[in-house]
């Protein structure tokens, strides 16, 4: 068992781009990982380099002929016409660039090596899992494969029977639901903005099995978020008993990301990841949606903080200060960051009242 958090990441992402005005094209892994360790917050004993998942392992649940069809995506740093077509790559914010198979293959070796951490218990952190939207035959909302539910299902290899898979991203995380709904070893919970793509997710919608939904207005706020945790996603948890859960901790339900339109604060995040590392004895933390650098880099490396009881200081020290000012974003019309994004780590706190049709979610989820 793991005596301590570990962490695992890879230095492809700091080198890799979907293209000058994609969304993820901005420092995400690399900056959360340079930022841990300018805080000291990182023992190099506990850090690991992910490798790339195999061809075989990603036709664990991956259709071989879609798997082939991203290689030679790769390979050729283009498809035929019909190809885009089937497997939706090229389109649709898929785009075809120069890690196109290696970067997300990647992401899925990181996953699958965190699960093996796990195999007699621990926690791991593993900001580059997440990609909740990857589908079987083709890619989705810029996820070519589905990390997690490679990760699930190697879990369940391991002869695991009670899987909770929870998804805090503001869009709903379909295609782990879609992959599991049947399935009674798999409990899936996904908190998300109401009406955003994928435009799924209902609150009654539990896909004729295991999912359960909390679609939420917009302005989403930190007490809103909170009493639905823990008057509905840590009560369906631990009805479930897990031996092992995975949370998707997209952060695009930040108030400064452009992806949605729900205002929380990081702390609200860091609070949800406190709460569900104690419903498990393996407990996996995956990255997921993010757009915002800053916000992205601060928030992640705050879970990482969460995981390990560490203190959040008040001011950044000069080195982490210097990774959070070494950052860009191409896509936004902010050129200065504002001081906040760059000196401290812990976002203001975003209080508000719980509107009456949040504080009806939890009996409506938990029911049946």
């Amino acid at each position: 068992m793991l005596s301590r958090p570990h962490l695992v990441s890879n230095e492809i992402y700091r080198r890799s781009h979907l293209g000058r005005l994609h969304p993820l094209s901005i420092p995400r892994v690399s900056a959360t990982t340079d930022l841990i360790r300018a805080l000291g917050w990182l023992d190099e004993a506990v850090y690991h380099e992910s490798p790339r998942a195999t061809v075989a392992q990603l036709e664990r649940f991956h259709e071989p002929h879609y798997v082939r069809a991203v290689q030679q995506a790769e390979e050729e740093a283009a498809l035929p016409n019909d190809l885009k077509q089937r497997y939706q790559i090229g389109i649709k914010g898929n785009p075809i660039y120069g890690e196109v198979f290696r970067r997300p293959a990647t992401a899925c070796g990181a996953t699958l090596y965190s699960v093996d951490l796990l195999k007699e218990g621990g926690t791991v952190h593993s900001p580059s899992g997440g990609t909740h939207h990857g589908r079987r035959d083709h890619a989705s909302g810029f996820c070519y494969f589905n990390d997690i539910v490679l990760g699930v299902l190697a879990l369940l290899d391991q002869g695991l029977t009670r899987i909770a898979y929870v998804d805090l991203d503001a869009h709903h995380g379909d295609g782990v639901q879609d992959a599991f709904h049947q399935d009674d070893r798999v409990l899936t919970v996904s908190i998300h903005q109401a009406d955003l793509w994928p435009y799924s997710g209902g609150l009654e919608d539990r896909a004729g099995g295991m999912a359960r939904n909390l679609p939420t207005p917009a302005g989403l706020n930190d007490d809103e978020f909170g009493f639905l945790m823990e008057n509905a996603v840590i009560p369906l948890v631990e009805r479930f008993e897990p031996e092992a859960i995975i949370v998707q901790c997209g952060c695009d339900a930040l108030a400064d990301d452009p992806m949605s339109k729900l205002c929380l604060s990081n702390r609200a995040i860091w609070r949800a990841v406190d709460l569900l590392r104690r419903t498990a004895p393996r407990t996996l933390f995956l990255g997921g949606g993010g757009y915002n650098p800053w916000a992205v880099a601060r928030c992640w490396a705050g879970i990482w903080a969460a995981l390990n009881d560490l203190p959040i200081p008040d001011r950044l020290p000069e080195g982490a200060r210097a990774v959070l000012s070494g950052l860009s974003w191409r896509r936004s019309k902010v050129k200065t960051p504002p001081d906040s994004w760059t000196s401290s780590l812990a976002d203001a706190p975003r209080h508000g009242p719980i509107r009456p049709e949040i504080r009806a979610m939890p009996k409506i989820v938990l029911n049946g």
